[in-house]
């Protein structure tokens, strides 16, 4: 006689097997980087326009925004700080590797998931580096509108958390971990 309920202790109201916490913390980690995308994008457009409509102002009718080069830097260093994590996440970052490539590949790997913490640890360092430079220069405008400078030290924040949530996930997962069907999850 069955009751209707599954009898598998994986099975969550007949649902479908429990996602694993690897595959939870992919999907994580994907909405995490669709926000970051979302974000550079509009980082890049708000960049785009205000140095477009700083030429015009300045060719076609000579004037000039003045808050719009501070403007348009502080949008290219959100946007730069914010795609660091996305460069990591796909190894698309500068690194000799001649000697580890003469390596056995579980060695590489072993070698490649230190690295990762390593790497990690770094971002701790920077990011906590960052706070305090921010709390430190809080108090200090920008010269051409009444916000904080320390503005510029947020995406580097943000940069390194997001930095070591992906090479956290790899060191625990295998450096090739998003090189298979990345927007499965």
């Amino acid at each position: 006689m069955t009751t209707g309920h599954s009898e598998q202790p994986h099975m969550l109201n007949g649902a479908g097997p429990l996602p694993t916490p690897a595959a939870l913390v992919r999907r994580y980690l994907l909405r995490l980087d669709a926000a970051s995308r979302y974000t550079i994008c509009v980082c890049m457009a708000v960049m785009v326009l205000l140095v477009s409509a700083q030429v015009f102002c300045r060719y076609l009718l000579a004037e000039s925004i003045d808050w719009a080069d501070e403007m348009s830097r502080l949008a290219f260093v959100w946007a730069v700080f914010l795609a660091i994590p996305h460069g990591l996440k796909h190894g698309v970052h500068v690194g000799i590797d001649v000697l580890t490539n003469k390596l056995s590949p579980r060695l590489q790997e072993g070698l490649s998931r230190l690295m990762m913490l390593v790497s990690g640890l770094l971002m701790v360092v920077v990011c906590y580096q960052a706070v305090l430079v921010a709390i430190d220069g809080w108090g200090e405008l920008m010269p051409t509108i009444p916000v904080s400078a320390s503005v510029f030290y947020i995406p580097v924040m943000l940069s390194c958390g997001h930095g070591l949530l992906h090479l956290l996930f790899m060191a625990w997962q295998g450096a090739h971990v998003w090189a298979d069907k990345e927007e499965a999850a």
